[in-house]
């Protein structure tokens, strides 16, 4: 299961070469002067790519001990004889992540109305391909923090509580929200000249709703689950952005 969902991870971060990432000023002069473009497109891939294989190791060791999951590849790998509904595993993905998108996007256009000038600039210089957003954001991203952090916080709470109970698994699903929320400030402060209470609002609290909705699937429904609803939140929001402008 572990050597799957790194593939899988490892294939999103890949999707991240179909895009233009914007790195820090002095960054890109220190680079210039010793890689080419396309050298430093490859570097850019080597942080997430160790944040990866982190959250994979920690969550193939761990998961089982917390009760978390992967069911749909746990069944394919035949390491869990345990029948899933994969009916309700889609379901559930596909409910959530329209929730979520729907969501954020009303979020997203009321912020925007408020915030034109910051949201036209973060906009301008942070454009993922579609897929990156469907692979890196879908899959990198839950496998790093749910299935790596969250499964990791989640375990520490169970040796803090000394049992498994509701609080230990909402400790690990807020924590990881607000982690994977926290981990997007340093594309606004690089992207918007002093950014405002509100635009950091907007990031902390879109980013953070979303990692409750995918922890809480995660939680409930498996790992797959949460990715799918993940995929489906970016479905959802690209539908929006194309109708609301």
């Amino acid at each position: 299961v572990g050597l799957l969902l790194f593939a899988l991870g490892f294939a999103g971060i890949l999707s991240m070469l179909t895009m233009d990432v914007t790195l820090p000023k002095e960054i890109t002069e220190a680079l210039n002067g010793q890689f080419t473009s396309e050298q430093i497109k490859f570097l850019i891939l080597v942080n997430p790519t160790i944040l990866l294989i982190i959250a994979t190791v920690m969550g193939t060791i761990l998961h089982q001990k917390v009760h978390l999951s992967a069911p749909i590849l746990s069944q394919y790998t035949k390491l869990d004889h345990q029948s899933y509904s994969i009916a309700e595993i889609v379901r559930f993905g596909l409910i959530g992540g329209m929730i979520t998108g729907i969501l954020l996007s009303i979020t997203h256009y009321c912020y925007n109305l408020l915030l034109p000038t910051e949201f036209s600039a973060l906009e301008a210089s942070v454009k993922p391909t579609i897929i990156a957003r469907f692979l890196y954001g879908g899959i990198t991203e839950e496998i790093t923090m749910r299935f790596g952090l969250m499964t990791l916080i989640v375990w520490l709470c169970s040796k803090i509580f000394n049992r498994m109970k509701p609080i230990t698994y909402w400790m690990g699903i807020i924590l990881a929200a607000i982690v994977f929320a926290l981990g997007h400030f340093p594309i606004v402060f690089q992207t918007v000249e002093s950014p405002s209470l509100g635009i950091l609002s907007y990031v902390l609290i879109g980013n953070t709703f979303g990692g409750l909705i995918y922890g809480w699937l995660y939680w409930k429904k498996g790992l797959e689950s949460a990715i799918l609803a993940h995929m489906v939140t970016h479905t959802v929001m690209l539908v929006l952005e194309s109708v609301l402008g």
